[in-house]
């Protein structure tokens, strides 16, 4: 199995995390839709599972007022918190909410879910990424024995596809990528076969 996945690894895919955590084609997607700041407006952003807080300085830049958390955070600003538990802000608390890499970590999504929403403000972002476990890649690795949840993170507790996306976000508008070579470019069709990730933009109604 080891040997698959270090194949994997040299094909030119842009399908993970690892090196490209920071610019694998589902950020740079995601971060297209990062809303920007009126001038002078004060604006507020929630950066869940911050890691290396490397997008928590990316949303500061932006203008944001940006508080980072994570279970386990490698940021000298950030707070630690478990996804799991109810979030510890009042409802209506912030302008947006970024959690990349996440939700797939989770015991119960759809709880920590309804807690983001709780606390967003009204015309408030959403904006997540997750694993595609429904991609061609994690198929044509099963037929060689290895399941999403071996050829993935070992943490990993969602193996999402997209009709999970669809009961998740019924709201939402999910995109995805094609990810092969220099081919990347974002879609909305066939990301169920193709992409990789998804990449979920949800505004909570005003």
């Amino acid at each position: 199995m080891g040997r698959v996945l270090n194949l994997l690894k040299k094909l030119p895919l842009d399908c993970g995390q690892a090196e490209h955590k920071h610019d694998t084609m589902g950020k740079v997607i995601a971060l297209r839709f990062v809303p920007r700041p009126t001038p002078g407006k004060r604006v507020r952003a929630l950066d869940i599972g911050c890691r290396d807080g490397y997008f928590s300085e990316l949303l500061k830049r932006k203008g944001y007022q940006v508080d980072s958390v994570d279970v386990e955070p490698k940021y000298k600003h950030a707070k630690v918190l478990d996804a799991n538990k109810r979030m510890p802000w009042p409802s209506k608390t912030f302008d947006l909410i970024w959690c990349s890499e996440v939700i797939e970590h989770l015991y119960n999504p759809r709880y920590t879910l309804s807690e983001f929403r709780r606390i967003l403000k009204p015309g408030g972002r959403l904006i997540i990424t997750t694993p595609n476990s429904g991609c061609w890649i994690y198929g044509g690795l099963k037929m060689v024995g290895i399941p999403p949840h071996k050829a993935q993170n070992p943490d990993h507790k969602q193996f999402f596809k997209r009709a999970d996306m669809k009961r998740l976000f019924p709201r939402g508008q999910v995109y995805g990528y094609y990810p092969y070579a220099l081919l990347k470019f974002q879609m909305q069709k066939g990301i169920g076969f193709l992409s990789p990730t998804y990449v979920v933009i949800e505004d909570k109604a005003k």
